[in-house]
């Protein structure tokens, strides 16, 4: 770790060789927030940050990128108004473009710990890494460095165009070469927080797990992580969510184009965030093709070809992958996730323990306060039982990053290839209940908010 210059019981102050930063210091934590991995020009593709002049306040998070949610909260839909109560109610988002930051929790005394990168999840539009669960205390109880990386969403992250094909060969996909550059910046920096650069593991869920699947199918970057694990979104194969050509994307953004009344790609530059977004509001509620549309494409540089071709020659590294009993599209999502995870020796999970206090059962999402072992910061009545699992969880989890084996004392065995079962009852192998899968998503489908406050 770099030298400390100040150690207080609020804050840590160390120089480093970016500059000197001053973070959170609490009893058996570090806490840096906001900070700048790479800058970027709207519909341009970033650059690494690799120094800072000034001083860096770390103390709190940054900016998260610009998207729907920050002026259309849409409280009338059930399913969004559900996913602001469980992860957003009562926290404080600043949205701004120069959003590219990472969150970055370690132990107290650092030194050369197993590092695991998070990206969220939402649906490649939304999300930010300052939600509820994304903290990392817990990992840093147990000797992990945690980081949450922030990437363009929306508009902003997947917009495709012959003039930025023409300007670098290749167009779409900011958010995840936001990701790869987020991923460069730990690679090349970690060490001084402490962390191992040849000891990473990639973690994700829902839309960050589909992101992580793409960048292991991706061989450039052969030894830039050790190991991926992928909530609700991993094997992302054939003939489901499977990305365009982004030319094949280009007819979209041009017909938003003229709707907005920009005749280049300049003038949607200058264009402000406000009646950006309120024209994509409209164009989309015109439009039935927004999702293949308005998420990463075949550019044939981070997405080099057909997913569905390059899904049987991933990067040989070590994997985990889980899903829940009422996942979007539930029995999908346990299939292709387990057909990947069988076919290259991955450690599996089903996540069958319904959330207390409504009846979404194991929603999506559900696992991710398991994981992060933030339980008490939710409204719902978990008990003996969610403790338990929760800590498990965390707890394979972190013995996957440190050697990709998630086995260790006081946890029943999980072996590869093998479906570990967290139910209500007990964690053990088994078999995932995909009648309950098929029953929940037609009967109950996406979660709600059945109790307005």
């Amino acid at each position: 770790m770099a030298e400390v210059l100040i150690l207080s019981a609020q804050h840590i102050i160390f120089s480093t060789s970016l500059g000197t930063v001053t973070g959170n210091s609490y009893g058996d934590c570090n806490e840096f927030l906001g900070i700048p991995f790479a800058k970027a020009e709207r519909f341009e593709y970033a650059k690494p940050v690799d120094h800072w002049n000034n001083p860096l306040d770390a103390t709190t998070m940054g900016k998260i990128c610009p998207q729907y949610r920050q002026y259309y909260p849409h409280y009338e839909s059930a399913e969004r108004r559900f996913y602001f109560k469980e992860f957003r109610k009562g926290l404080e988002f600043t949205y701004g473009e120069d959003c590219l930051n990472l969150n970055i929790y370690t132990p107290k005394d650092p030194k050369n710990c197993p590092v695991i990168l998070y990206f969220h999840g939402g649906g490649f539009n939304s999300g930010s890494n300052n939600e509820e669960p994304f903290r990392g205390y817990g990992f840093a109880k147990k000797g992990v460095i945690t980081v949450f990386a922030n990437y363009r969403v929306g508009i902003l992250g997947y917009l495709t165009h012959e003039d930025i094909q023409k300007k670098y060969g290749h167009d779409g996909n900011f958010g995840l070469d936001d990701m790869v550059l987020a991923l460069r910046w730990v690679k090349d920096h970690i060490r001084e927080f402490g962390g191992d650069p040849d000891n990473i593991t990639l973690l994700g869920q829902s839309a960050g797990a589909i992101s992580i699947q793409y960048l292991c199918l991706n061989h450039n970057l052969e030894g830039m992580f050790t190991r991926a694990a992928m909530m609700s979104g991993g094997g992302m194969f054939p003939k489901f969510a499977l990305p365009k050509l982004s030319a094949d994307t280009h007819e979209y953004w041009q017909s938003y184009m003229k709707a907005a009344g920009c005749e280049t790609l300049d003038d949607l530059k200058k264009l402000d965030l406000k009646t950006m977004f309120d024209v994509l509001e409209t164009f989309k509620a015109a439009r039935k093709d927004n999702t293949y549309n308005t998420m990463p494409v075949v550019d044939g540089y981070l997405i080099k070809d057909r997913i569905d071709l390059m899904i049987k020659n991933p990067l040989k590294i070590g994997y985990m992958i889980g899903f829940t009993n009422n996942d979007m599209y539930a029995p999908i999502i346990a299939y292709i996730g387990s057909k990947f995870g069988k076919a290259n020796n991955a450690y599996l999970y089903f996540f069958d323990m319904d959330a207390p206090g409504d009846h979404n059962a194991a929603f999506h999402s559900s696992d991710l306060r398991y994981m992060f072992e933030r339980l008490k910061q939710s409204w719902r009545p978990y008990a003996k039982r969610d403790y338990e699992a929760s800590s498990q969880l965390s707890q394979y989890t972190a013995n996957f990053a440190k050697t990709g084996n998630p086995n260790g004392p006081g946890l029943p065995e999980w072996k590869p290839k093998k479906v570990l079962c967290f139910t209500k009852d007990s964690t053990k192998t088994g078999r995932p209940n995909y009648f309950k899968m098929a029953r929940n998503m037609i009967k109950i489908g996406d979660p709600k908010d059945e109790v307005q406050s």
